[in-house]
Order: structure tokens, then C-alpha cells, then sequence
């Protein structure tokens, strides 16, 4: 696999260390998705809270379209972005684990530039989506619909942080051998 984490590394490289700059990457990672679960947990509460206040009730609260639509994007986003760091985003690994060593790590190399290109573009567009709807109300919950594309921001940013940590992981794990 082209990641260099603690779930990521090649059977044949000799079991190093994690390093603090790792440790925090590994950290921020787990976050994201410490963060998205407890997010999930929210949007399956709010959505039954949707049905008791809609069938019990009779009266249907309409906040919860609008969170959970906000809430969606910060778990899908947050989600992502920790796939990069785990390596665990879908790929088809076939045609790269069969080639020798050079061009697999070249393969790897310009993945995770092609990640980090499009975090960084991706981030970029996100920026400008959250300065043009700072004054924007959500309809129902009355935030920004900045909060909408902060997410993009966020995701963008991380996951250029972790190809950048990836490439230059596997830079230093090959001069060192």
C-alpha cells in the first residue's frame, strides 16, 4: 500500500517507530473520525426525534432536514480526509503491488500528489464558498452558509497535510535503506 502509517506499511520494510510528527498525524486522523461518530450519533438522534415529533406529536420539527444536511457533509468530509491518512480510500492496487519496487513507489508518489492537488483545489474553492455565503442564513437554523463549505476547507487542508506526510514518509524510507 502506498500509505505510510501504522495500518499502512509494507510487510517488507522492518518495523520502525512511529515518530511525534506521526503520532500527531495518527492523532488528527483519529479525531476526524472520533468527530464524525459522534456526529453520526446526533443525525440518527435527530432523525428520531423527525419521526416521535412527526407520528407522536404532530408537530414536526423542521430544523432537522437542514442539521442533517450540514451534518452529512462534515461527516462525509471528515471521513475522507482521515481515509487519507489510514489509506483506506477505495484503489485498485492489482497492476501497482505487481510492479517492482521503483515504479510502485513511483505510482504511489503521484497519487498522492494527485490527492494533494485536488485537497489543495479543493480547499481553495471552499474558501471562496465560505467568504461569498457569510451572510447567508440557513433556512430553519438560521447559521451561515459558510458552515456548509468549511467542511471543504478543512477536508482539503487535511488531506494535502496527509499525502505531503505520505510523500515525504516514504521519501525518508527510502533513503534510509
Amino acid at each position: 500500500m502506498c500509505a505510510y502509517s501504522e495500518h499502512a506499511a509494507d510487510a517488507e520494510e522492518e518495523a520502525v517507530a512511529p515518530s511525534a510528527v506521526d503520532k500527531v498525524l495518527d492523532g488528527v486522523a483519529h479525531a476526524c473520525i472520533a468527530l464524525s461518530g459522534i456526529l453520526l450519533v446526533f443525525l440518527i438522534a435527530s432523525f428520531g426525534w423527525l419521526v416521535f415529533g412527526r407520528y407522536v406529536l404532530n408537530d414536526t420539527p423542521t430544523w432537522v432536514e437542514q442539521s442533517s444536511l450540514l451534518i452529512v457533509v462534515y461527516v462525509t468530509c471528515l471521513g475522507a480526509a482521515a481515509g487519507v491518512r489510514n489509506g483506506t480510500h477505495l484503489s485498485i492496487e492489482m497492476v501497482r503491488e505487481g510492479l517492482p519496487a521503483l515504479p510502485r513507489t513511483l505510482m504511489c508518489h503521484v497519487a498522492d500528489l494527485f490527492v494533494l492537488l485536488f485537497g489543495a483545489f479543493m480547499a481553495w474553492q471552499g474558501g471562496i464558498m465560505v467568504l461569498d455565503n457569510i451572510g447567508r442564513p440557513i433556512p430553519m437554523i438560521g447559521l451561515s452558509e459558510s458552515w456548509r463549505a468549511l467542511p471543504l476547507v478543512i477536508c482539503g487542508g487535511l488531506m494535502m497535510l496527509f499525502s505531503l506526510a505520505n510523500i515525504v514518509q516514504r521519501l525518508v524510507a527510502h533513503r534510509g535503506r
